[in-house]
């Protein structure tokens, strides 16, 4: 396979520099091209026609997030977005995640190399990736639909837990499924691989549009109805413990599958509380996190959905996870809301 080729876009020379010094120590990668403005990107794209697009969140003249509009409306693909970690920076990143960035990194501290080398393997997915632009960018993808509370008075909910687990494209998909769920929603417990400073924007962005309340998780937030808990990003594991009145427990433990927090932690830890009283759902990303957790809460007697491949903007986690056997129904993103709520409703005679 070709090596993918990267058009670089900020305003600042250092950090084209240190990006494109950085992509091209990959074989795999060649920058072919370098932009300080919108104005040069859009010439450079239609010259270079480039597979992946780096672009800064902050530049003159029109945003990151204006001329991100501009290339999924005219030429969609896949675009990584680069964010300083501030709060300013963090609620564009989710808005340009939403719009459909393929994935986004924080612009590293002094000395901080990590999120380069994050910015390799997500650039070598971006352009292997199964990017569905023509599926996401239907009108009813860039216009997000109020959520059903009427859903409510037809849904009496039941015992169980929801766990679900997303990385790449897990913005855009966590909205399509919770935006099913109703103000009565079973406890439900998230982990998407994001850096920190992102988490508590998206939390916000996710309990303005659902009907339950979605807040980022803290440790000892007992597990109620009508609650979604989103783990904190990059410092700490989010595991639930306790069988008989579960709360959440965020842990100080080394990553896991290279990431922390991690989806097989959260998975891990619904398996021996709940067992069969749960429903584990693992939706678009890169790599196997989340796999293994949820084959162990298949083994636990819980049910368990996987996103198919047509509908992830990385078939990776779903993948792995359905050749383990961990996927007991595989679904389209769109099917996945609904099916949580009938796995986890109340039956008739009140027991589940």
């Amino acid at each position: 396979m070709a090596p993918a080729r990267v058009l670089v876009v900020d305003d600042s020379a250092t950090m084209r520099g240190l990006i494109s010094a950085v992509l091209n120590s990959d074989p795999d990668v060649n920058v072919v091209g370098q932009a300080s403005d919108a104005m040069e990107a859009r010439a450079a794209i239609k010259q270079l026609n480039p597979d992946v697009v780096t672009l800064d969140i902050e530049m003159p003249n029109m945003s990151g997030l204006e001329f991100l509009e501009k290339i999924m409306k005219l030429r969609p693909m896949p675009v990584i977005m680069v964010s300083s970690l501030t709060q300013r920076g963090a609620d564009a990143t989710i808005a340009a995640l939403e719009i459909g960035a393929f994935d986004c990194i924080g612009k590293p501290a002094p000395g901080d190399a990590r999120p380069f080398q994050e910015l390799i393997e997500k650039v070598k997915a971006a352009a292997k990736s199964n990017y569905r632009y023509e599926y996401l960018r239907k009108p009813q993808a860039q216009t997000i639909a109020p959520a059903n509370v009427n859903v409510a008075v037809e849904y009496r909910v039941g015992r169980k837990i929801v766990a679900i687990g997303s990385s790449t494209g897990g913005v855009e998909a966590l909205i399509e499924v919770l935006k099913k769920f109703p103000v009565n929603c079973p406890p439900t417990v998230i982990t998407q691989h994001m850096p920190s400073t992102f988490t508590k924007s998206f939390a916000d962005r996710l309990n303005r549009l659902c009907a339950p309340q979605v807040q980022e998780a803290t440790d000892g937030a007992r597990l109620e109805i009508g609650r979604i808990y989103l783990a904190p990003g990059g410092e700490r594991h989010m595991a639930v413990v306790n069988a008989h009145a579960p709360v959440v427990r965020l842990l100080d433990k080394a990553p896991v599958n290279g990431h922390r927090p991690s989806v097989d932690v959260l998975f891990d830890s619904v398996a021996e509380v709940a067992g069969r009283n749960a429903v584990g759902v693992i939706l678009t990303g890169m790599g196997r996190d989340g796999a293994t957790g949820l084959l162990k809460m298949r083994h636990g007697g819980a049910r368990t959905v996987g996103q198919n491949e047509k509908t992830c903007v990385v078939y990776g986690m779903p993948r792995v996870a359905f050749e383990l056997g961990a996927v007991e129904t595989q679904l389209p993103l769109n099917a996945i809301g609904e099916e949580i709520l009938k796995l986890t409703a109340a039956r008739k005679e009140g027991s589940d």
